[in-house]
């Protein structure tokens, strides 16, 4: 009763949750990418942050205590992230391509620049790690040593969470979401949030219930606020590549072969030819383990692919608190 108490106090007080970002320089800006250097003593071959499009970058730096930038950093590696910023309606003509041909190869190479001519090590979320992986296999030649992918769907018929769609869109010829993302220029933030939203909503129905039941637990409240801070800024897709990622990925579902064209260019994951980590969370709705688990097999040319279940949902495998002790062990040995 006196944590309880403790806790109800400190929250009125603005809140339990550390959420202080680490701290960082900027070393490179360009258009949507602004790379950062974090501080801290560090050694050895650089780190590269990844986050996917339309989620904060904070998802690696959630809050003190379930980072994972302060965990890289405090084992003593040198750490990178890459931020898009906010996506306006002025971007709504990018695609896909400006990401796998500018953003992340820019970024690769300054990485591996500041960090003394040293090959990069990816770490990628969600739709960040399959951008990763295409721009891997369509320039081998960028400095890139491996790749760390943690709920990067590819089989996108294996989401139980889009299936009662599919029979619509198929009988509309995908027509049913086309006027709306050219007439707005892409998926707006507060539809991004909506869908994240909707994708935990049994996890939002007995959230009040499973606040009282661990009224006492500081660090399960701490999470809870850094998550809501998290929700609370989604972000847009760009038109033209929210446009790709629903004809492309969900309606043709491609990539489930290892292959995707980009405006006429088929880029395969064939052409991958680093070591690759792939973790899926045992409870993601969003990136189920049928889903992530085939990337397995879409990997020939990688002299080694590795492929683990966590505990987690979508966020929560990445860095949620049981994240600590499983899904970011399963990086340092990677890692190392």
């Amino acid at each position: 009763m006196a944590a309880a108490a403790a806790n109800v106090v400190g929250k009125v007080r603005g809140g339990l949750a550390d959420l202080r970002s680490m701290p960082r320089t900027l070393i490179d800006q360009g258009p949507n990418r602004s790379v950062y250097r974090f501080h801290g003593e560090s050694s050895g071959p650089p780190v590269l942050l990844v986050p996917p499009l339309a989620a904060p970058a904070l998802c690696f730096d959630l809050r003190r205590g379930c980072s994972l930038v302060e965990h890289l950093v405090e084992q003593g590696r040198r750490t990178y992230l890459v931020d898009y910023g906010a996506v306006a309606f002025s971007d709504r003509r990018l695609g896909m391509e400006h990401w796998i041909d500018e953003v992340l190869p820019r970024t690769i190479r300054k990485v591996s620049e500041d960090a003394g001519g040293q090959e990069v090590q990816v770490i990628a979320w969600c739709l960040g790690g399959l951008f990763s992986l295409l721009t891997a296999a369509d320039k081998p030649e960028l400095p890139i040593s491996s790749i760390v992918t943690v709920a990067s769907p590819v089989d996108f018929t294996a989401i139980p969470l889009m299936a009662p769609f599919r029979p619509l869109i198929e009988i509309t010829g995908g027509y049913l979401l086309t006027p709306f993302y050219r007439l707005l220029g892409g998926a707006p933030s507060y539809v991004v949030g909506r869908v994240f939203w909707a994708a935990g909503i049994e996890k939002e129905i007995t959230k009040p219930l499973a606040i009282l039941r661990n009224l006492d637990d500081r660090d399960y409240l701490a999470q809870l606020e850094a998550v809501d801070r998290f929700m609370g800024q989604m972000m847009a897709y760009p038109g033209r590549t929210f446009g790709q990622l629903y004809h492309r990925l969900f309606r043709a579902n491609d990539l489930a072969d290892g292959a995707l064209d980009l405006g006429g260019r088929v880029v395969s994951l064939s052409g991958v030819r680093v070591p690759v980590l792939i973790v899926a969370g045992e409870a993601d709705t969003i990136a189920p383990r049928r889903a992530v688990e085939r990337l397995t097999g879409l990997l020939p040319s990688s002299p080694k692919v590795d492929f683990h279940l966590a505990p987690g949902g979508h966020l929560g495998v990445l860095t949620g608190r049981h994240a600590r002790t499983t899904t970011w062990p399963l990086i340092d040995t990677f890692l190392g």
